[in-house]
C-alpha cells in the first residue's frame, strides 16, 4: 500500500486531488444554492450539474493515471517525481486515523458521484434544459410548448418512451444534436421525422385513452374581415370526434381511424407527409385494400408502410404555430386583447404580421411604428381618444409574432402545417381527396358531414 501511495506522488496525480476536491465542494455548495432556489437559469444549471460532476471524475482519473504515469518512469530508471508524500505507517495511530479519513473520503466521493449522475440526469430532462440551453435552435418549440396545453408535460415524456434502451438512444441522439449546435450543421427549420417520433402507444397513451368515447364536440370559429369595422363571422362545427371500444370493435366518427377494427396504413412521400400516395385498410370484412392515388401504380412498395395513430392527425400537439397570420389576429380578437372595434385593426394586424423582419426585436419596434402611424395618420380620432387600447393591440401583436415567428430558424406561419382540418393545409385531404382508389373501384371518400356538421 505504501508503495501504491508513494507513486501518487507526482504532479498530475496532486492536481487530480486538488480537482476533484474543489470540484466535489463546490458541487456540494451548488446543490445547496439549488435547494435554496438561487439556481434559476439552465446556463447555471449546466455549470451545476454537467460540467462539476465531469470535472470531478477527471480529477479521480488524473489520480490513477498520475501514478501509472510515475510507475513507469521509475520502471525506466528514472528518478522519482520531486514531490514528497509522507511515509505512512499504520501502526502510528496518526497515520491510522488518517487512512480511515482517506477512507470515509472515498465513500463520499462515490455518493457525491452518484448525486452528480443523478441530478444530472435529472437536468437533461427538464424542460428548461431542451429548450432554454440551446437557445436559438429550440426556441420554436419552447416558446410554443410553454403556453399550450401540454405546458406542464415535460419534454422527456412525449419524446422519450420507456425502458433504458429508449432512454440510451436519446441520449446518444442527444450528443448528436449538441455536435451540431456547436458547428451550426443544425437545419434551419427544424423538422421532426414521423419515423423517429415515438409510437402513439408510447406517447399519447401514456396519458390519454384510446378507447373511450368522445362523441361530439362543438367548436366554434370567429373570423373578423377587413373593413373599418371588422365585420365579425362565426361559423359553429359540430365535430363528430366520436371514438371506439377496442373489446368490441365498435367506432364512430373521426377517430375510428384509431380504433382496433380499422387497421389503417400508408406511405407518405416526403417528411413532412403532406403527400400520401398509398394507403391499405383492412376493413371489418377481413379484407386488406390498397388505395393508390391517381397517377401511382396500383402495386405499392413493400416497405415504409407507417401505423396510422394519434401523431399522424395531431402532428403538433405540443408546439402549434399558427397556420396564417389572419388566423391568429382573429383569434387574438376573439379573446379580447386585439379590441375588435378599433377601425381596420384586423387588417393592419395582418398587414404587419406578414412583414420581413431580421429579428424578433426589429418587429417589435416595427410593429409599433407602423401601428402608431396609421392610427395617427388614418384615425387621428382614435388615435387621440383610444391611446390604451392601441397600445393594447401592438402588445398582443408584438405577443402573436413573438410566438410564431423566429427569424434565426426560417420559422414563420404555415412552417409547420397541422393535420387535423383541411383549410390552412391539405390535413384530412391527403388521404380524403376522393382520388385515391382501390382495385375493386373503392374511393377513399371526401363526404363532409362523415367528420362535422355546420350549425
Amino acid at each position: 500500500m505504501a508503495d501504491h501511495l508513494r507513486l501518487t506522488r507526482n504532479t498530475l496525480s496532486v492536481v487530480g486531488a486538488l480537482l476533484t476536491t474543489a470540484s466535489a465542494l463546490v458541487f456540494l455548495a451548488a446543490v445547496a444554492a439549488d435547494a435554496a432556489g438561487l439556481h434559476t437559469t439552465p446556463y447555471l444549471g449546466i455549470v451545476f450539474f454537467l460540467l462539476l460532476p465531469a470535472a470531478f471524475v477527471v480529477g479521480l482519473a488524473l489520480i490513477p493515471l498520475g501514478a501509472w504515469l510515475e510507475g513507469r518512469r521509475r520502471a525506466a530508471g528514472r528518478p522519482p517525481s520531486a514531490v514528497r508524500w509522507p511515509r505512512i505507517d499504520l501502526d502510528d495511530p496518526a497515520q491510522r486515523h488518517t487512512a480511515v479519513l482517506v477512507l470515509a473520503l472515498t465513500i463520499i466521493n462515490v455518493v457525491i458521484v452518484a448525486m452528480a449522475s443523478y441530478r444530472g440526469v435529472e437536468y437533461m430532462d427538464s424542460v428548461q434544459f431542451c429548450g432554454q440551453v440551446c437557445h436559438t435552435v429550440m426556441q420554436p418549440e419552447f416558446v410554443s410548448h410553454e403556453r399550450q396545453a401540454h405546458a406542464r408535460v415535460r419534454c422527456v415524456e412525449c419524446h422519450v418512451g420507456p425502458g433504458a434502451s429508449s432512454f440510451a438512444s436519446s441520449k446518444l441522439a442527444g450528443t448528436r444534436r449538441v455536435l451540431a449546435t456547436i458547428f451550426g450543421t443544425y437545419p434551419r427549420p427544424i423538422v421532426a421525422r414521423a419515423d423517429r417520433l415515438l409510437s402513439a402507444r408510447d406517447a399519447c397513451e401514456r396519458c390519454h385513452w384510446a378507447d373511450q368515447p368522445y362523441g361530439d364536440r362543438i367548436r366554434r370559429i370567429v373570423e373578423y374581415a377587413d373593413d373599418e369595422t371588422n365585420t365579425q363571422t362565426v361559423t359553429t362545427l359540430r365535430l363528430h370526434v366520436g371514438g371506439g371500444d377496442r373489446r368490441l370493435g365498435t367506432a364512430t366518427g373521426i377517430h375510428s381511424h384509431m380504433n382496433v377494427a380499422h387497421e389503417v396504413e400508408y406511405i407518405a412521400a416526403d417528411e413532412g407527409q403532406q403527400t400520401i400516395p398509398y394507403v391499405r385498410m383492412r376493413g371489418r370484412d377481413g379484407v386488406m385494400r390498397v388505395f393508390s392515388a391517381e397517377g401511382e401504380r396500383q402495386e405499392p412498395p413493400a416497405a415504409g408502410w407507417r401505423r396510422m395513430g394519434c401523431l399522424d392527425c395531431h402532428n403538433r400537439p405540443s408546439h402549434q404555430i399558427a397556420p396564417t397570420a389572419e388566423r391568429a389576429v382573429n383569434e387574438a380578437m376573439a379573446d379580447g386583447r386585439i379590441p375588435a372595434d378599433l377601425p381596420y385593426v384586423h387588417r393592419e394586424a395582418v398587414r404587419v404580421l406578414k412583414g420581413r423582419f431580421p429579428s424578433q426585436q426589429a418587429a417589435a419596434d416595427e410593429i409599433a411604428r407602423r401601428l402608431r402611424d396609421f392610427f395617427s395618420r388614418e384615425q387621428p380620432r382614435a388615435a387621440a381618444a383610444r391611446v390604451a387600447d392601441i397600445d393594447r393591440a401592438i402588445a398582443a401583436v408584438q405577443e402573436i409574432y413573438a410566438r410564431n415567428v423566429f427569424p434565426a430558424m426560417n420559422v414563420e406561419f404555415g412552417t409547420y402545417p397541422a393535420h387535423t382540418g383541411h383549410v390552412d393545409s391539405p390535413g384530412c385531404f391527403r388521404c380524403h381527396d376522393d382520388r385515391h382508389a382501390s382495385r375493386d373501384g373503392r374511393r377513399i371518400a371526401q363526404e363532409c358531414d362523415s367528420c362535422h356538421a355546420i350549425e
